[in-house]
């Protein structure tokens, strides 16, 4: 299965939780695309500052406060992923019911632990 999954709020400071998230999913053999506000490298893969229209994205992980989410919403809902998962700190019943009405599902999980516990 394409687990193809698109960091938003992607971070190069490897203590925050966006980085360690780029590092598993990487490690995990699993596609990373991200987007953050500097742009640089992180585990081989390209941190972009500019919103592209990438294709076949499975997965969103949002790494934003739920008022910084707001000027993303319809970026996110043209990319049409599969699920958004809302990581702690990012939870938003506002942006969880705009993806309900677009089809796509939202979960609030930790990505690290999906991952670490084999349910990504």
């Amino acid at each position: 299965m394409n687990k193809r999954t698109l960091v938003i709020g992607a971070s190069l400071k490897e203590e925050r939780y966006s980085n360690k998230a780029i590092k598993s999913l990487s490690e995990k053999d699993i596609e990373v695309l991200a987007l953050g506000l500097r742009a640089g490298i992180a585990y081989g893969v390209s941190i972009e500052t500019e919103r592209i229209a990438f294709k076949n994205i499975d997965t969103v992980t949002l790494y934003l406060n739920p008022k910084r989410q707001e000027a993303y919403y319809d970026y996110i809902i043209s990319l049409n992923p599969r699920r958004v998962i809302f990581n702690p700190g990012t939870e938003n019943n506002d942006f969880v019911d705009l993806l309900q009405k677009n089809n796509i599902q939202s979960e609030v999980a930790c990505t690290l632990v999906l991952l670490a516990t084999n349910q990504y």
